[in-house]
């Protein structure tokens, strides 16, 4: 497995020497543009509109845009002495706290940390305390020139690093349009929506999910690599019209299950008997 990163957990005046490497892989089928004409690849090249020419790397700098048109340019000795000063090669955990505190939104990407010389001992001690303590080390890192906040946490018998949003990168609830705050929801809809949901419940098996489309993609380019003739799936019936309707939608739902509805008021009558 590939190390993108190496320096140190440490924790209080503990310090463990660790290595970075990245948990998840994306698996997206990416696509190249090409001339309709000659099938080549198409160039991009970065060219300046003001001045109409191709602009070469050395003369490209950076700058942030604080009003239309207007910049504050940065030179790259600045911005590599701000990288030095924030480039600490460590995950400082500052405090711990409980999983299921943190709201999924915040969750960013995964990576696994792996012991590195000398890191044995200290990375089997941590992982082992925060099994027995069932909390998860809340800490600080900077990855590519970017503070990061993570959280530290045991996946199977691995550390795991996963890093966070800063709660101002996280955009307000509140602030999504139209949603119902007081609408009145019908009773009989509800304890259909309810007897759905318990129809549908399962163990999470991870390993059941995969990506369709994905999968058909490759077909279709391994059958186009043959040159075999490629004909388009039947389309999914309609939906019918009266599905319009959320009571129907609902029944329409419970019975495309094919299992015996769940008996909610069972459930509760037990709970009274214990």
């Amino acid at each position: 497995m590939h190390t993108i990163w190496k320096g140190s957990i440490s924790f209080g005046l503990v310090n463990i020497p660790v290595k970075l490497h990245a948990a998840t892989e994306n698996k997206d089928v990416k696509l190249r543009q090409l001339h309709k004409e000659c099938h080549s690849p198409i160039n991009y090249k970065k060219v300046c509109p003001v001045c109409n020419r191709e602009v070469k790397s050395e003369d490209i700098v950076k700058a942030y845009e604080y009003a239309k048109n207007k910049f504050v340019v940065l030179d790259e000795e600045d911005l590599e002495e701000l990288r030095k000063e924030n480039e600490e090669k460590a995950v400082e955990i500052i405090e711990f706290v409980k999983l299921e505190e943190i709201d999924p939104i915040y969750f960013e990407k995964s990576y696994f940390l792996s012991p590195d010389t000398g890191g044995l001992k200290a990375y089997a001690l941590l992982r082992q305390a925060l099994k027995e303590s069932g909390k998860i080390g809340v800490a600080k890192i900077t990855i590519r020139s970017k503070e990061q906040l993570a959280v530290v946490r045991v996946y199977e018998d691995t550390l795991l690093m996963e890093t966070i949003y800063f709660p101002d990168e996280v955009r307000n609830a509140k602030d999504v349009p139209n949603i119902p705050s007081d609408e009145k929801v019908v009773q009989k809809e509800l304890e259909t929506a309810l007897m759905l949901i318990d129809q549908l419940t399962v163990k999470f098996e991870p390993e059941k999910y995969h990506d369709e489309y994905r999968t058909a993609l490759l077909e279709l380019i391994e059958q186009k690599k043959a040159g075999e003739t490629v004909t388009a799936a039947e389309k999914n019936p309609a939906i019918p019209p009266d599905m319009t309707d959320l009571m129907s939608a609902l029944e329409a739902s419970l019975n495309k299950t094919k299992k015996k509805p769940a008996t909610r008021k069972k459930k509760t009558k037990e709970k009274k008997e214990a």
